[in-house]
């Protein structure tokens, strides 16, 4: 099966949370939580990405551009 990575966004510790989910399960496991100091980029990217799924006129595509831009950051992120 495969694994989806899932971020938020902790607003009141100002961190970006990471996990994972098996596709077509309902469990999600903690990756890790990533101080918005450490990446503010992906901190900002995921804010964007949340305030996405807020719009009364959801788009799916732009949500699924924006997720890669924050898998892709993420990505980065771990390479370090």
């Amino acid at each position: 099966m495969k694994t989806a990575i899932l971020f938020a966004t902790d607003e009141e510790t100002q961190e970006t949370i990471v996990s994972s989910s098996q596709k077509g399960s309902n469990k999600v496991d903690l990756i890790e939580r990533i101080p918005r100091i450490n990446n503010e980029l992906l901190f900002n990217a995921v804010v964007t990405l949340t305030s996405a799924t807020k719009a009364p006129d959801f788009d799916v595509s732009i949500f699924k551009a924006l997720d890669k831009v924050c898998q892709m950051i993420y990505s980065k992120h771990i390479e370090k």
